[in-house]
């Protein structure tokens, strides 16, 4: 059985940054070489000081949202009295379409 000239292919991966090489004749992966990574934590008190921004800027979402829930009673009693100063202003305006009309 005589020998074949292989030529392995590389093949980057998008997600992880590995490299696979490849042998096409025999449809495998040879060998797998995965990137050098940094440490994932290098200095303790800028992860800390990181987590502790986190947690203001979550609280600060939470707030907004908070607030916003509270003032949807009035900005959707606004809305419906807007709504209802347009029908009274124009009685003979056809009215809206409701999506359970069109089946």
């Amino acid at each position: 059985m005589a020998k074949e000239k292989r030529e392995m292919i590389e093949v980057r991966c998008p997600c992880c940054d590995a490299v696979l090489q490849i042998d096409p004749v025999l449809e495998a992966v040879i060998s797998h070489h995965e990137p050098k990574r940094a440490a994932p934590i290098e200095d303790l008190q800028e992860a800390v000081r990181k987590l502790k921004g986190e947690e203001a800027r979550r609280a600060e979402a939470f707030d907004k949202s908070f607030a916003q829930h509270k003032s949807q009673k009035q900005v959707l009693e606004r809305k419906f009295e807007e709504l209802l100063k347009q029908a009274k202003e124009n009685p003979d305006a056809p009215k809206p379409h409701r999506p359970f009309d069109l089946d």
